[in-house]
Order: C-alpha cells, then structure tokens, then sequence
C-alpha cells in the first residue's frame, strides 16, 4: 500500500500534469482554427466551468461498457500510474479541441496506433475486444458528448435546444478522425439519445468499473479543501448520472441540486479552475483561447 507521501504526490501530480497536458494542447500562433474553431459551441463548452464534472460523468459512463473497461484494465497503467492515464486523455481531448488540424490529425493517428495493439477478451463476459472497433470508439465518444450537455445543463452553460444539437454536430469528426464512420455517429441530440438507449441493454458494472470508479470519486491523498472541492464535482457528477446507470453501480441517489447547492457546486468549480490557472503556462493557454473567441464574437 502506498504510503502518505506517495499518495500525496498523486494528488498534487493530477493538477500539475492536467495542467501541462492544457498548456501543450493550446498552440501559440495557430496557423489554422482546427476542426472546430473559436466560434464553435465546442469551444465554448470545452471552456466551461463545469468541464470537470463532464469529464468525471463521461469516465461513469464509459466504464459501464464492460469491453471498453476491459481495455483499460487489461491494457492501460491506471492502476500504477492514474494520473498518468488520466493527463493522457486531456492532452489528447485538449489537442483536438484546441489545436490545429495537423496536430488533431497526428494525436489521433497515434491514439490509432495505440488502440492497433490493444486486443483481448473480458473476464466478465467472456467476449472479445479489440480498442480498434468503431463500436467501442463510439461508445466513449457518445459517453463524453451526452456528459457535456447533461453537466453543463446542471452546473454550467445549459445551452438551447438548437445549440445542443450543434454541439453535437460539431463533435461528429473528433470520432471521425480516431476511427468511427462518420455515418454512424449521432449528429443530434435525438440521435444520441436514441444511440445511448439502444447501448444500454450491453452494459454492466464489473469489477474493473466499480473498482476503477471507486478510486476517482473519492481520490486518495488530497488535502482537506481540494477533498471537499473534489466532493461538490462528484456530487455533480453522479447527480448528472442517468439514474439507470447510478443503478448500475449500487450508489444511492444524490440529494438534488438545489439553486443553493447549484451556486456552492459552482463556487467549488471556481476555486478548482482558479487552482488551474495558477500552475505555470495555464492562464496564457486560456487567454489565447479567450482571444480568439472574443475575435471570432466581432468578426
């Protein structure tokens, strides 16, 4: 078992390589808007205050699909290393989202050569996987879009019915260019919907999901204020969670969040983003970013 200082180290590790994966992500001097641009709602979403709690409701998400699971657990570090696998992800979400065509296009094609060698079966069901299959690339992709609108509804951006569904539009070539047809993947909220509920009879809670799940809702190590930050973002998160999939994992249902209990999630999301600003390179990233959506407003 690791001891306090190693523990620690982890949670303070999770904030400084979060934040390096941010500041790498956002290019200097971008030679072209990426595939989404400042005027996107994908921009506006990817900055906003509630991207945590997204990104914790996708992670409950994508798990529940036991050969997505069973790929990470038999093929990725996060047991050794979680903070290692979870600056990962960011680097390659932010480099997408922000970054220039080409390096989209490069992270993705590296995330293809990765999943190329990660093959195997799950002990639970017994089927096998491949990280390859378009089937499960969409599942997280679904997994992260539905996350995003559902937490920014609840303690974010709650964005209209027309720009929800660009949103989702939008996101159609970040699981095109990792390997998913583009005719297969959801280009509106109804078609997401109808995705999601035609997935779910296939998913389960394993053993790898709950144990995994277990150690990010409640990280070992942190500090007595960034624990209890860190429990207004999951009780966002499982608040956001479709109560079917709370169901999934045995975890009672949350209290509701009230427009007082809104308005302290949203004060705890603000000191944990002001915490991100402070660590070196953040607040440049995010005022080129801030910039080029101000332009991008006027023009």
């Amino acid at each position: 078992m690791a001891d306090t200082a190693d523990l620690y180290a982890t949670a303070t590790g999770l904030m400084e390589r979060s934040a390096d994966a941010f500041a790498s992500g956002v290019p200097e001097g971008a030679r072209d808007d990426g595939f989404f641009g400042p005027a996107s709602v994908t921009w506006r979403m990817s900055t906003d205050l509630a991207s945590p709690v997204a990104g914790l409701r996708s992670l409950l998400m994508q798990a529940l699909h036991p050969l997505a699971m069973a790929g990470v657990d038999q093929h990725s570090s996060w047991r050794q290393d979680p903070v290692g696998r979870l600056a990962a992800t960011s680097t390659y979400l932010t480099t997408v989202i922000f970054g220039e065509q080409a390096a989209a296009r490069q992270a993705a094609a590296r995330v293809r050569r990765i999943h190329d060698h990660v093959r195997g079966a799950d002990a639970v069901t017994g089927r096998p996987y491949a990280a390859g299959d378009p089937a499960l690339l969409l599942w997280v992709h679904a997994a992260l879009v539905d996350s995003v609108l559902a937490a920014g509804s609840l303690v974010g951006t709650a964005l209209s019915a027309a720009d929800s569904n660009r949103y989702v539009a939008e996101m159609v070539t970040a699981a095109e260019i990792t390997g998913v047809p583009r005719r297969l993947v959801p280009s509106s909220v109804p078609e997401l919907d109808l995705y999601i509920a035609s997935v779910r009879p296939t998913l389960r809670c394993t053993p790898a999901a709950a144990e995994s799940m277990a150690y990010l809702l409640d990280p070992p190590g942190m500090d007595e204020d960034t624990a209890e930050i860190w429990q207004d973002v999951r009780h966002a998160a499982l608040a956001a969670l479709p109560r079917w999939a709370r169901q999934m994992y045995g975890y009672d249902t949350p209290p509701p969040v009230t427009p007082g209990r809104r308005t302290g999630i949203r004060q705890s999301l603000g000191v944990l983003d002001a915490m991100l600003l402070g660590q070196p390179g953040v607040l440049a990233a995010r005022q080129r970013i801030t910039l080029r959506m101000r332009g991008a407003r006027r023009a």
